[in-house]
Order: C-alpha cells, then sequence, then structure tokens
C-alpha cells in the first residue's frame, strides 16, 4: 500500500464528529472522485460539510497539472490548515503521487494516500487515523451531498490512468496505466443517482477515448449500455482526446439524452508544435473529426485547449494555431501558457518563447476566443431548449437562477420566476447577458414547469 502517515498529533477523533470537508481542484476526474468519497463516508455515518462549518476531517484531492496547479494544491492545503487547526488531514490526487515524501511533511497532514490506492481513500483513512465509523448515522443517498452543496450534475469515474506520452503531461506519471470500471459497475453508479433525483451525469477518466482498452470493450459500448439501462436524463463526456473514438460513435447521439458537447482537447494548430508535443493527432485528422461531428450532430458544440508558446513555437506556428481555431469555430478555447513542468520531456527542450511573447499570444487567442463564443451564444437567440437549472435551493431575491444547455451553454432567468434547483425547463433563449458571457431565456411555462 502506497501510503505514508504522519503520527505527531496522537488526540483521539471525536466520537461524534461534526464532519467531513473535502476539498479537490483540477480536472472533472478529481471532482467524480471526490463525489465518490463523498458518497462512502455518508455510508459510513459521517455529515459532509461545506466552507464555514466546523470539520474533524479534512480530504483535499491535489492537481499537479501544471506548476500554477501544484502552487494552488499547496495553497488550499495551507489555507484549510489554518481555518480547521484541529482537523485531521487528508490529502491525495496527482501532487500526492508525485511528492507524498514533501506534502508528508506539510503541517497539519497526518496521512497522504496515493493515486493507485485512492479508490480505497475513506477505508484507508479510518483505519490509519482510528477513526470511528457511525453505522447508526448512514445516509444511502448518492445525491445527498451533491444537492447539499448546491450542484446537480454528478461526475461519474469511468477510467483512470493513461497509455500515452504527451511531452508536456505529467499526468501519466502521478496516474499510471490505464484502468477501466466494469460497464455493471458503472451501470449500477448511475442508476442509483437518478433514482435518487440526479438528471445529469459526466463521464470522466484521464483518457476517456481509452476505456475498455483493458476490458475487451470501448467507450461507445459503454454510453449505449448506458443509454439502454438507466434512466437518467442526460449523460455528459468529460474531455476526449481526438483519438481513439470507437466506432459508431457518432450514431450515438441520435438518442437526445447524450448532449451535444464535447471537449476535444487540440493543443496547438501547427503540426510542427503537435509533433513536438508528441500528440497523435495533427490538425487535418481534427478537422476532418469536427467535420464529422457536425454533420452528424448539427448542434454540437465544441471546446478545447490550447497551450500557448510551447517551445519553438514560432511566429509562423502562432498564427497557424490562431487560423486553425477560427476555423474549427470552438464554443470556448481553455487558454494555458506553457510554463516548464519538471519530470516532463516538454521541461527539457530548447527554444524557450520569451515571457513577453507567450503573454502577447495568450492575449491574442483570449481575445478570438471571446468572439468566437459570442458568435456561438448569437446562433442561439431565438431558439427553444431545455436547461437544467442549477443552485442551491433558496436564491437571493435579486439572483435569477441559471443552468446549462444540452450543448454547454450557461443559460440565465430573470430574477423571481419560480424555476427549482435540478429542474428540467423548457425555454426560449432571448438575448445575451450584459457580460457577455451567458443567454438570457424565459420559461416556455412561465409557472415554471415544463409545457
Amino acid at each position: 500500500m502506497s501510503v505514508q502517515f504522519e503520527g505527531r498529533r496522537s488526540a483521539s477523533f471525536p466520537s461524534t464528529p461534526s464532519g467531513v470537508r473535502l476539498e479537490t481542484l483540477g480536472c472533472r476526474l478529481n471532482e467524480a472522485e471526490l463525489e465518490g468519497w463523498s458518497r462512502e463516508f455518508e455510508r459510513r455515518g459521517f455529515r459532509i460539510v461545506g466552507d464555514g462549518e466546523p470539520a474533524d476531517l479534512v480530504v483535499i484531492n491535489s492537481c499537479a497539472v501544471t506548476q500554477e496547479a501544484v502552487r494552488k494544491s499547496r495553497q488550499i492545503l495551507r489555507r484549510v490548515h489554518r481555518a480547521n487547526p484541529a482537523a485531521r488531514l487528508v490529502v491525495s490526487g496527482c501532487l500526492a503521487a508525485l511528492e507524498a515524501e514533501a506534502l508528508a511533511r506539510e503541517s497539519g497532514v497526518d496521512l497522504v494516500v496515493s493515486n493507485r490506492d485512492k479508490d480505497r481513500l475513506v477505508e484507508i483513512a479510518l483505519a490509519a487515523l482510528a477513526i470511528p465509523a457511525m453505522p447508526e448515522l448512514a445516509i444511502d443517498d448518492p445525491a445527498a451531498s451533491l444537492f447539499t452543496r448546491g450542484r446537480q450534475r454528478a461526475f461519474v469515474k469511468v477510467q483512470d490512468g493513461c497509455r500515452y506520452q504527451c511531452t508536456f503531461c505529467i499526468t501519466t506519471q502521478a496516474r499510471g496505466a490505464e484502468r477501466s470500471r466494469p460497464i455493471p459497475e458503472v451501470l449500477e453508479s448511475v442508476n442509483r443517482l437518478a433514482s435518487n433525483g440526479i438528471q445529469e451525469v459526466v463521464l470522466s477518466g484521464v483518457h476517456l477515448g481509452g476505456y475498455g482498452s483493458d476490458l475487451g470493450t470501448d467507450l461507445a459500448d459503454l454510453i449505449a449500455r448506458l443509454l439502454a439501462e438507466t434512466d437518467v436524463a442526460r449523460i455528459r463526456l468529460g474531455s476526449l482526446e481526438p483519438w481513439d473514438l470507437p466506432e459508431g460513435f457518432w450514431r450515438l447521439f441520435e438518442d437526445g439524452r447524450l448532449m451535444p458537447h464535447l471537449h476535444l482537447p487540440l493543443q496547438s494548430g501547427s503540426d510542427a508544435v503537435l509533433k513536438r508535443m508528441a500528440r497523435r493527432c495533427k490538425t487535418d485528422e481534427f478537422a476532418r473529426l469536427v467535420g464529422a461531428g457536425r454533420a452528424a450532430v448539427p448542434d454540437l458544440n465544441l471546446t478545447t485547449d490550447i497551450i500557448v508558446g510551447f517551445p519553438g513555437e514560432t511566429e509562423d506556428d502562432w498564427c497557424r494555431t490562431l487560423d486553425f481555431a477560427r476555423t474549427m469555430r470552438f464554443g470556448q478555447i481553455h487558454v494555458f501558457g506553457f510554463s516548464p513542468r519538471a519530470g516532463t520531456l516538454a521541461a527539457g527542450l530548447p527554444d524557450r518563447v520569451d515571457a513577453e511573447t507567450r503573454k502577447r499570444r495568450c492575449q491574442e487567442l483570449k481575445t478570438l476566443a471571446d468572439a468566437l463564443r459570442l458568435d456561438r451564444l448569437r446562433e442561439q437567440i431565438g431558439t427553444r431548449t431545455q436547461v437544467l437549472f442549477e443552485g442551491p435551493p433558496v436564491l437571493p431575491p435579486d439572483v435569477g437562477r441559471s443552468g446549462y444547455t444540452p450543448n454547454y451553454l450557461p443559460v440565465r432567468i430573470a430574477p423571481g420566476l419560480p424555476i427549482a434547483s435540478n429542474q428540467l425547463c423548457d425555454v426560449r433563449l432571448t438575448a445575451i447577458d450584459k457580460t457577455g458571457s451567458s443567454l438570457i431565456a424565459e420559461p416556455l411555462d412561465r409557472r415554471g414547469g415544463v409545457e
């Protein structure tokens, strides 16, 4: 077992703990893991608490994808310890996998759980820290902690690890080999969530397109089974690398319960840069994939990641990236300025792009991304769609409820309309808000219900 325990504090755990606080940052997979721990803690009688509530146990799921993520992970760790000095503190995630010994020496840290053991984190933490379970207080509702935090979408971990080695990525080292959850196990998880009121699940993994490579199946089989054997209203896919898409993938979207949004990381619009990144999908292949997707799924919204200022990126490479992003008409672009990540091949590559050039290019791409996003929102004005409205059960009187369309565009309605949290509502999209970041909608049934 790859676990480190620092036993500097020997105080016994209270017999009636006020609760467990869970913190995460980074990818949707981290969020899916956090939700899994939340459900497991509740099944053992613990209460999940939020900001400002006292906690006897804090669990942090860290991230290490960039140096900035490392900094933020440590920042969260120290902030949480200051706010809960008497709480026992458990750390897991990618930073824990890469820097376990250093984390174990951090002030207040009681336990470091490696990524390979994190599916058993609750069991390990209770045993290592001698925390008594309280089965008489158990909650067997997998949606309870989500609703408590004002969230309606449930992230479901279906896969972990990656077999590829992009030169900028530390995740392969932190997450290890690919591992897939068996389809019956995923079906059971989704059915339990749906039976307890969850209307949307997000399938999450490090290399989601590689699902089933170790089980003799694939992602298409998993989605088809979910559509056939669960009643959840919406199925959404997490980030999906633009390769290894299974046969018959686009036909699955004929079922309207599979949401027409894909996040396909591009990383660069220059084939020369993609080669240095060791990416498996060049621009012409990416363009063909996008064309096939839009032909099969007319309202498909595509979002992406782009790394700016990768070593060796010339001005010509950069112009190609801007032109390609413009041609692809992405609905959203997550812009990342390159920073060398210790332990990756890219950290040692020559021809670094200077900070000033990198900053300028980031701003140019953000300007383009904003324009493309605004174009995408404008296309939707006047259309009818269905929105899953989210947020806490009660809102301030001057705040309107918000949610997302099937193709993952943000929507707001006017304050005061009686729209409940976790409600699917038919709406007409009427305008774009003053910030240019969200659509404004009016319910087709003014009472807040679906027509």
